[in-house]
C-alpha cells in the first residue's frame, strides 16, 4: 500500500451546531437550527415548513431542541481535545458559530465572550499540535435573517455574511491555517431548510410533507419548482460570499489556505444501456458544478442550458463573474459516505442532483441506516477531482453512523465502523498511489454528537461515545470505544498499521 505523506493531516470533524451546546450562555443567540425539533427515530428532522417553525417557536418551553444541547462542548472543549490529543490528532476540523459571535447577525462588534471562547479552543488546540480547520458556516445562520430576508434567497444577507467572515479572518488568522467557507454548499439544492435557510411551503399553505419522507430525500413533485428557483438563488448568493471572502483572505491573510466543501456523491449508471450511461454522466456533471464555480471560478455553459430547460430564473448579483473569478479556493474538500445508482427510466428516476436514491446496489452492502458502504467508489472519484482541478484534496468528513450503547465494560465494540474506516483509508492510500495529493483525513463526529439528519444522538459517529440520549439524559460523560485505540494505532504509523 501506498504510504502516506510525512504530514499527512490525520484527524476529525465536528460542527458547532452539533457539539457546542451552550444555548444563549454569554449572549449567543439563536440560529435556524436552534428550531430543528426532535421527531422520534429515524424521523427525518432536516426540513422545515411553515407550521414546523411556528410551532416550535410556540411550543418551544417543551420540545425537544438537540442542537441547543450539543454535547457540551462549550463547557467541556478542554476535556474533549485532550481525547482528541490522546489519539494523536493532526487536524480538527470544527466550526465557528454565527450567532454567538454576532447573536442577530446585524451587530457592529461581536459578543467578546463568544470571541474568546473560539480564541481559547484554539489555544488549546495548539497547545497539543493540533491544526484547527475551520468551517466558517456549517449550515448555521441567525434565525432572524430567516424572517427578514428568506434567508439565503435573498442578496441582502450577502453583506451581513461577509462582515461576518471578514472578522474571521482578521480575528484568528494568526491561528487557523486552513479554512472552509461553507459547509457542503450543494445540500442548499437538496435539503433547502439545512442548507440554506429556505422554509419549503413559504407560497404554499396547507402542503404537508408525506409521512414517509426519507432524510434527504427528493422533494414531493409539488414542490420542485419552487424548490429548483429557491434553492440555485441561494446556492448563487453562497457561492458570491466564498469568493468575497476567499479574495479578502488571500489578499490579508497570505499565510492562510481556503477550500470550498462539498458532498461528493460518486454515482454509476444501473445497466451498460447508453442511456443509463448518460444520466451517471449528467447527475456527476450536476455534483461537480459546485466545485467549478468555486474552483475554476465561473459557472459551466452546461449549467446555465440547465437552467434555461428547467424554467431557474437565478438572478446573478452585478458583476458577479469577476467576483467569482477572483475567489478561486486553494484547495478542494468534501465529505464521503455512499455511492448511489441512476436509471434513466423515467418510471423510476428521481431528479438530477437527489442527494439518496432508492434504487439498490446489489454488489454493496448497507448500514443502519441505508446508506451503501462503497469505499472503491471513493478512489474512483478522487482520481476524478485530480484530473478534473489539479488541487490538493482535503477528506474533511467520511464515517458510519450506528445505533450504539456502553456495554458492561462501559465501553463499545465497535468493529464494524473500523472494517468501514479500515477500507476508506485503504482506498485514499490507492489514490494517492494513482497520484492523487490528498492532504488529510477528518472523519466526521470523531466524538458523538447530535446527527443532522436526525437530530438525535442514537445514530452515532464518534470513537467517542457521550453519555446523553435523545432527550437529553444522561451524564454526558465520555467513554473511549474500541475504534479510539484502533485509530490512535492508524495515526501513530502513519496509515500503515490498519489492523
Amino acid at each position: 500500500m501506498a504510504r502516506f505523506p510525512d504530514n499527512f493531516l490525520w484527524g476529525g470533524a465536528t460542527s458547532a451546531a452539533q457539539v457546542e451546546g451552550g444555548r444563549c450562555e454569554d449572549g449567543k443567540g439563536l440560529s435556524h437550527l436552534d428550531y430543528v425539533y426532535y421527531r422520534g427515530p429515524k424521523v427525518p428532522c432536516n426540513f422545515m415548513l411553515k407550521n414546523d417553525l411556528a410551532k416550535a417557536r410556540a411550543e418551544e418551553a417543551t420540545l425537544n431542541f438537540p442542537n441547543r444541547r450539543g454535547i457540551d462542548f462549550y463547557h467541556r472543549y478542554k476535556e474533549d481535545i485532550a481525547l482528541l490529543a490522546e489519539m494523536g490528532f493532526k487536524s480538527f476540523r470544527m466550526s465557528v458559530s454565527w450567532t454567538r459571535l454576532f447573536p442577530t447577525g446585524k451587530e457592529d462588534e461581536p459578543c467578546r465572550d463568544g470571541v474568546e471562547f473560539y480564541h481559547n479552543v484554539f489555544r488549546e488546540l495548539h497547545k497539543y499540535g493540533i491544526e484547527p480547520l475551520v468551517t466558517m458556516i456549517h449550515y448555521e445562520l441567525p434565525i432572524g435573517f430567516v424572517d427578514e430576508f428568506g434567508a439565503w434567497e435573498s442578496p441582502e444577507i450577502i453583506p451581513y455574511c461577509y462582515k461576518y467572515l471578514k472578522f474571521l479572518i482578521d480575528e484568528y488568522k494568526d491561528e487557523v491555517k486552513y479554512w472552509l467557507t461553507f459547509n457542503e454548499i450543494n445540500m442548499v439544492t437538496a435539503v433547502p431548510w439545512l442548507g440554506g435557510g429556505i422554509i419549503l411551503d413559504r407560497f404554499e399553505d396547507g402542503f404537508e410533507i408525506p409521512k414517509d419522507f426519507r432524510p434527504f430525500a427528493p422533494l414531493p413533485p409539488q414542490m420542485s419548482e419552487r424548490w429548483e428557483n429557491a434553492s440555485h438563488q441561494a446556492l448563487h448568493h453562497q457561492f458570491i460570499a466564498s469568493a468575497m471572502i476567499v479574495k479578502y483572505a488571500h489578499e490579508t491573510a497570505p499565510n492562510c489556505l481556503i477550500g470550498n466543501m462539498f458532498n461528493l456523491h460518486h454515482l454509476y449508471p444501473e445497466t451498460p444501456a447508453p442511456q443509463d450511461a448518460l444520466r451517471a454522466h449528467q447527475e456527476t456533471e450536476f455534483n461537480m458544478f459546485f466545485c467549478d464555480v468555486m474552483a475554476k471560478g465561473y459557472y459551466p455553459k452546461w449549467i446555465q442550458s440547465y437552467y434555461k430547460k428547467n424554467n431557474i430564473d437565478v438572478k446573478f448579483v452585478d458583476n458577479y463573474e469577476e467576483i467569482l473569478a477572483q475567489g478561486k479556493v486553494d484547495f478542494i474538500s468534501l465529505s464521503y459516505y455512499l455511492s448511489s445508482i441512476v436509471t434513466a427510466d423515467p418510471k423510476r428516476q428521481e431528479r438530477i442532483g437527489s442527494f439518496i436514491r432508492t434504487l439498490h446496489n446489489p454488489y454493496l452492502e448497507t448500514s443502519d441506516f441505508g446508506w451503501q458502504i462503497d469505499p472503491t467508489a471513493l478512489r474512483i472519484s478522487l482520481n476524478e477531482l485530480r484530473d478534473r482541478f489539479n488541487l490538493p484534496i482535503y477528506i474533511v468528513e467520511n464515517g458510519l453512523g450506528a445505533f450504539e450503547e456502553l456495554n458492561e465494560e462501559k465501553t463499545v465494540h465497535d468493529d464494524y465502523r473500523i472494517a468501514y474506516l479500515r477500507s476508506h483509508i485503504e482506498a485514499i492510500a490507492q489514490a494517492i498511489e494513482d497520484g492523487v495529493d490528498v492532504i488529510g483525513y477528518t472523519p466526521w463526529g470523531c466524538i458523538d454528537l447530535v446527527s443532522c439528519s436526525l437530530v438525535s444522538m442514537s445514530k452515532r459517529y464518534g470513537f467517542v461515545y457521550v453519555d446523553a440520549d435523545d432527550e437529553g439524559n444522561g451524564t454526558y460523560d465520555r467513554y473511549r470505544k474500541d475504534s479510539f485505540y484502533w485509530y490512535k494505532k492508524v495515526i501513530a504509523s502513519n496509515g500503515e498499521d490498519l489492523d
